[in-house]
């Protein structure tokens, strides 16, 4: 850890953290080609930190092997153009050999997704963590806190233990319990990330965060990119302008429990010719209505 400053990885977080879709092919196979298109039409559109295997790259529902191919091509993609910021997780050993391929390949930051288990101890979530940062210590390494009882110091212990532990993507529903949480963690510490992207991006910022993540950026970057300069520059009229024009795309997203989350993205794609709309299950497809709403609703946006 020596002379590690992380100062380039803490910069990427203070920006719009793109989490590209996993784009499928007639056959059901990670559509390479497209796949590489999409993340060239972000690095095209000004966006510069990108996170292969997401929540909305379909992250469980691919195999280790696609999870791996995902993470090299937009690795290879991003070149000396973005930040890569690894999305790893499921079991310690799974994440961890996860983390240290994003290594080998050049990777910047890896995301630590909410471990996926009945039972999460307290002390259990700051060792899960502490075992997948101390295995790439040179690394950025950025926990994705959907937790809503975790408490700030928790994490401040593990940045004691492993101080690569510099950005929290916060995703709890809850702009009151995330002003205290990272003032309980240390507000100057981390960079803190608003993990439930757009909608709540103004009022997360305006308890202390310096960037958010963005599914819609997949659709149209100029949108997410338009929100994040006026955050930065503290018109927040200008901002919930924004939030006000992608509202009912979000509420679709949004829509029992998120069941649409990925869905409503992809089918944005495919209604501006980009990609495909299937995912995995169990995820699941739009009935032909709200397609009919997406389309007309991305008609409207600058892409």
């Amino acid at each position: 850890m020596s002379g590690v400053t992380f100062e380039t990885q803490r910069a990427a977080l203070a920006e719009v953290v793109a989490i590209p879709v996993t784009p499928f092919a007639a056959d059901g196979t990670v559509d390479r080609d497209v796949h590489r298109a999409l993340l060239r039409r972000l690095l095209d559109s000004g966006v510069t930190t990108l996170t292969p295997n997401g929540n909305t790259g379909e992250f469980y529902a691919l195999t280790p092997e696609e999870r791996r191919l995902v993470t090299e091509l937009t690795v290879d993609e991003a070149g000396d153009r973005g930040t890569v910021l690894v999305g790893v997780g499921h079991d310690v050993p799974t994440a961890v050999a996860s983390a240290r391929h994003a290594r080998e390949l050049g990777a910047q930051l890896v995301m630590v997704h909410q471990p996926v288990h009945p039972y999460v101890a307290q002390s259990g979530w700051v060792d899960y963590h502490r075992a997948i940062a101390a295995a790439v210590p040179e690394l950025g390494v950025v926990p994705y806190i959907r937790d809503a009882q975790l408490p700030g110091a928790r994490l401040a212990e593990l940045a004691d233990a492993c101080p690569n532990v510099i950005g929290v993507k916060y995703a709890v529903p809850d702009a009151a319990r995330f002003a205290a949480f990272s003032r309980d963690a240390g507000l100057d510490r981390f960079v803190w990330v608003a993990g439930l992207a757009e909608p709540y991006a103004p009022s997360y910022f305006s308890a202390g965060a310096t960037g958010f993540t963005s599914g819609l950026v997949n659709v149209a970057p100029a949108v997410s990119l338009h929100m994040i300069e006026a955050l930065r520059s503290g018109d927040h009229p200008a901002a919930m302008r924004v939030w006000e024009r992608i509202r009912r795309f979000e509420e679709l997203r949004a829509a029992n429990g998120s069941a649409d989350n990925v869905t409503v993205v992809k089918e944005a794609l495919a209604a501006l010719g980009l990609c495909r709309r299937e995912v995995r299950p169990p995820s699941g497809q739009l009935p032909e209505d709200a397609r009919a709403e997406v389309a007309a609703i991305v008609a409207g946006w600058p892409t």
